[in-house]
């Protein structure tokens, strides 16, 4: 019985566990950079009050000390992070 028990489940379970693990430790080593990068990355702190600007990409309202600001064709532009920044500058 005890046999049965370790043959038919536990050691299959076991296998299994370590193949997801080195699998799972294996694609993290190849993935980019960038992307374990952003997990860690705080977002900036952003102060009480003060007005906000509507983002011309997704629609977010952002504080005017907290945007990261672009000037086109004399206008300042206010986005919510450089990511839609770069989708701006690309339309």
């Amino acid at each position: 019985m005890i046999r049965f028990l370790f043959v038919r489940i536990i050691f299959p379970l076991l296998v299994f566990w370590l193949v997801r693990s080195a699998l799972k430790s294996l694609f993290a080593a190849f993935q980019p950079s960038g992307i374990r990068q952003n997990r860690t990355q705080q977002p900036p702190p952003v102060s009480a009050g003060g007005e906000l600007k509507k983002d011309p990409v997704c629609g977010t309202y952002v504080s005017t000390t907290a945007s990261i600001t672009r000037s086109v064709k004399g206008e300042v532009l206010h986005f919510c992070s450089k990511e839609c920044r770069d989708k701006y500058r690309v339309a």
